[in-house]
């Protein structure tokens, strides 16, 4: 099914349309390019899949519980809730340059700086509330904005290209950084991938990163559509909606799936190859979900994916095979991939780009917060029944709620130069 070319009741108003971008070909793809490469370091990239890896070697280092250890990512996710609105408004009002590179430049340092640890929990909270502030700016909704401004007929496809330096960077940078901590011990780990970051990160920002030169998107505030109108709007609540069920859901799983095989009895191997699988899913799924996404509705779209996703926690609920459990890591990769394409995508679709910045934080938030809850709800169940099966049941209905609202959002209608 094609995306309406023309809706009267598209909830896009004319003023939030931008007009043909106008750099030139080869400016657009280095702009890509450059959004790619800073991703690929961005702290989805590097302190969400790393963290696991440090975990037990800083725990043993301070002789503090796991808990007291993990408590600095909720504080981290917490943060990037409450600041994701702001730093969207920011992109919203300013040049992406302006807002991004001061943050990953924070972000490498405030990392990096995790090397000169000392034994102070609230010396590594700091940190952690630090890296929530900025690092959100590192990551695609820094870019995504810039990215829809200058490509429209083939925009799904270039935020899945940005999405994809996220999924190549959680595949590089764990295995990376157990090499780093194993050879040379976990500070001098933080410290060079603290200098990774600015030394990939920061001067793709200052030599390509640029906005259109007559986008019109940063309109004048008397044209600009207020933001809290819009997150009002059926088909806002219809994307948090499901984005919160399906984070909520899939965090969980992420948080404990190691766990999970391994009361199956599966080897370490095994949980290393199922991982993996989810991994390279996910990948192939940000790279692919554009191409449908430029040509089909793209709710319709996700629905579908996401429905994978769902088939995929069916098999998990069976007996463990080492077969089954990779099939559904592919499954349940295949919707994490998609999710993250769809959201922006249908943003711009929705709402045009003068007040995407602030929206696509807003469901940054939501992301967020049920992305910090849904793991500590799975552990809770567990140990309360000892089991995750009641769980997985409740997260498999989440998944096909979030499926259902995919399929039933509105129309939209797409530029009229596209």
């Amino acid at each position: 099914m094609q995306p309406e070319q023309s809706d009267p009741h598209s909830m896009a108003t004319p003023e939030a349309l931008s007009p043909p971008p106008t750099l030139q070909e080869a400016k657009r793809g280095r702009v890509l390019i450059a959004a790619c490469f800073c991703v690929f370091v961005s702290f989805a990239s590097i302190v969400v899949y790393t963290f696991g890896v440090f975990l037990k070697p800083v725990a043993e280092a301070f002789h503090w519980s796991r808990a007291q250890v993990s408590f600095a990512f909720t504080v981290a996710a917490l943060t990037i809730a409450a600041c994701s609105p702001l730093l969207g408004r920011l992109l919203d009002r300013f040049p992406a340059r302006r807002v991004v590179l001061p943050c990953t430049i924070v972000y490498g340092i405030a990392f990096g700086s995790l090397a000169f640890l000392t034994a102070h929990l609230w010396h590594f909270y700091a940190v952690f509330v630090v890296l929530g502030i900025v690092g959100n700016a590192t990551t695609q909704l820094g870019y995504a904005r810039t990215i829809s401004a200058i490509f429209d007929k083939q925009r799904g496809r270039a935020l899945a290209a940005l999405m994809a330096g996220t999924g190549f960077g959680s595949m590089i940078f764990p295995p990376f950084a157990e090499f780093l901590i194993s050879a040379y011990g976990w500070r001098m780990a933080y410290a060079v991938l603290g200098s990774i970051i600015l030394a990939l990160g920061v001067p793709p920002i200052i030599l390509f990163l640029q906005e259109p030169e007559s986008s019109g998107v940063f309109a004048e505030p008397a044209l600009k559509e207020k933001a809290g109108k819009s997150i009002f709007a059926p088909a806002f609540l219809g994307i948090a909606a499901a984005l919160l069920l399906f984070s909520f859901a899939t965090n969980g799983l992420n948080a404990h799936w190691a766990a999970l095989l391994s009361d199956h009895g599966a080897t370490v191997s095994q949980i290393a190859t199922v991982l993996f699988a989810a991994g390279l899913a996910t990948l192939f799924a940000k790279l692919s979900t554009g191409y449908l996404l430029d040509r089909l509705h793209a709710g319709r779209v996700a629905a579908l994916l996401l429905t994978a996703c769902a088939i995929g926690f069916v098999i998990i609920l069976l007996k463990y095979q080492l077969r089954l459990a990779i099939l559904s890591a592919l499954l349940v990769g295949i919707g994490m991939g998609a999710e993250s394409d769809a959201v922006p995508y249908l943003l711009t679709r929705y709402f045009g780009l003068t007040r995407f910045g602030e929206l696509y934080g807003y469901t940054w938030c939501v992301y967020a917060v049920a992305g910090a809850t849904g793991p500590v709800a799975m552990g809770a169940v567990f140990d309360h029944t000892g089991s995750y099966q009641a769980v997985l049941l409740l997260s498999l209905g989440l998944v096909i709620a979030a499926a259902l609202i995919f399929t039933l959002l509105p129309s939209y209608r797409l530029e009229a130069y596209s």
